[in-house]
């Protein structure tokens, strides 16, 4: 049985794989912001554990992770969480970039260091559920590009790194996605926001269990997600 690691299990694209995971019996660890969040996802998912840590404050991981049992193999980790804050530059806070910057790229990171050594015992799966904003940035998402830009170089070292240890690395970039980070977007930018629009988590849950499901003689390195619509 496949153990994997998810954030952002909660909603949106994570929701939908942790589902797919769930219904076929794999063995789920899922990232929980606090306690609260951790006792909903247990109760969505019968049978998961729980990981207990907040990516918006990363130096502390290491410390909350400490008090918690840590599972001993890692298939895979699903790197799902974000959030975005739209604005120009000119317009930007630090608090702006740093809070994007701390979950979508520095969490991820370290996060990833943790679950290194388990994922080297297992040959196991990087998997970083980045955006179409980690190829291309657009007026008023400076902050979230970069993050994304830096993830894509996060998961373009790790994976030469940990290639001779057997440990594949995904990126996945889906264009906009109808979660509820999407909503967000549409109220920031004063649109109506139209879900039809857009491509429907399990779509991208699709792809993502596709490239973890690859057999071992190939591997996904980058995959582009667009609407077909």
């Amino acid at each position: 049985m496949a153990t994997h690691v998810i954030t952002g299990a909660g909603s949106g694209i994570g929701a939908a794989v942790a589902r797919r995971l769930h219904a076929r019996g794999d063995e789920l660890v899922l990232h929980a912001r606090d306690a609260g969040r951790a006792k909903e996802l247990a109760a969505q998912f019968p049978g998961a554990r729980t990981l207990v840590g907040d990516l918006a404050d990363p130096d502390r991981l290491s410390w909350a992770f400490s008090h918690q049992k840590m599972p001993e193999r890692v298939d895979t980790l699903v790197h799902v969480a974000g959030v975005v804050d739209l604005g120009q530059v000119g317009e930007l806070t630090p608090k702006a970039w740093h809070h994007q910057l701390n979950v979508n790229l520095i969490a991820p990171a370290e996060l990833t260091r943790h679950f290194l050594p388990q994922l080297r015992v297992g040959k196991g799966h990087v998997v970083f559920v980045n955006s179409g904003s980690g190829l291309r940035a657009n007026a008023e998402w400076s902050a979230y590009a970069a993050s994304k830009h830096g993830l894509k170089a996060l998961a373009d070292a790790l994976r030469l790194e940990e290639h001779g240890n057997g440990v594949r690395v995904t990126s996945v970039y889906p264009g906009r996605t109808a979660t509820p980070m999407q909503v967000k977007v549409h109220q920031a930018q004063g649109e109506e926001y139209d879900a039809e629009r857009w491509i429907d988590p399990e779509s991208v849950a699709t792809t993502i269990v596709m490239a973890i499901d690859l057999p071992r003689d190939a591997e996904v390195n980058d995959l582009t997600v667009r609407p077909g619509r």
